[in-house]
Formats: structure tokens, sequence, C-alpha cells
């Protein structure tokens, strides 16, 4: 039997506490108390795949952050910023390499037989279902988009 996500992230908050790792323990506590409050506001307990949703909103954010604070010169929060990032991706799969994801889009756009860029609802649609989680859907968009406005 696999260990779930969230026991996995309890079991890597113990081992910082050993080794005293205060940025990599804060963290992972931030990662906890994330999915905490989300399973408070839903009243129920979260499954892997929305721990995985909490994990690459909070990566999404930290992403943002970085940009931001690196235009503003603030580089000793960047450096906290990335540590934190560093943290969370070793909880979420590793996304696809960019010749795999073009072949999941080619096969979307031929399945649905999408000529137009007025189809790429029902590609977006279909590839969501493929890559979520394993691909960020605004670069799958911007992808589909091109080859779409090239088709015509």
């Amino acid at each position: 039997m696999s260990v779930d996500l969230k026991q996995q992230i309890a079991e890597a908050t113990k081992a910082a506490m050993r080794q005293r790792d205060k940025p990599r323990l804060q963290a992972l506590r931030g990662m906890q108390a994330a999915i905490k409050q989300r399973e408070v506001d839903e009243r129920s307990e979260l499954d892997d795949p929305q721990v995985l949703a909490v994990l690459r909103k909070m990566a999404k954010r930290h992403r943002e952050a970085i940009s931001q604070f690196s235009e503003a010169g603030r580089n000793d929060l960047v450096t906290r910023e990335t540590l934190e990032l560093e943290t969370l991706e070793n909880f979420l799969p590793s996304s696809l390499p960019e010749h795999e994801l073009q072949q999941h889009i080619l096969a979307a756009i031929e399945s649905t037989g999408a000529t137009s860029i007025r189809d790429m609802g029902r590609v977006m649609k279909q590839l969501q279902g493929a890559l979520q989680g394993r691909a960020d859907m605004a670069d799958v968009g911007r992808m589909v988009r091109t080859h779409l406005t090239e088709a015509t």
C-alpha cells in the first residue's frame, strides 16, 4: 500500500525537525497549513488529487512571488521563495517533456477534428483530463493556440 501525500509531507516535516532544517521546516509547515485550511473550509478529508491541487496553487503563487521580488531587487526574498518552491516541487509529479506535450496536443487536435481557433475549447477540454497536474495548462493553451493558428 502506498503512502498518501499528506503522510509523506508529515514524514518530511518530522525529518526536517530532526535535522533542524528551519527553512525546509517552514515550507513544509506552510504546505500542511494550506492543506488543513482547505479541509476545514470544505469540511472533508482531502484525497491525493485534491492535495496536489493545493500544492500546485501554492507553487504558482511562489513562482509569481519570485518574479515580483526579483523585479523589485529583493534577492533575500527571492532566495526564500525559491527554497520553498523547491521543497514544494518535491511533492509534485514531474512535468511532461516538451516533445511528449506536443504529441498529446497534436493527438487531441486530430481526434477532435479541430481546424481553427474556434475549436480550441474542445481541444483544451480533452487535454485537461490527460495533462492536468503534468503540465502548466496556460502553456498548453498557448501551444494549442499556436498549432490552431498555423493550421488556418
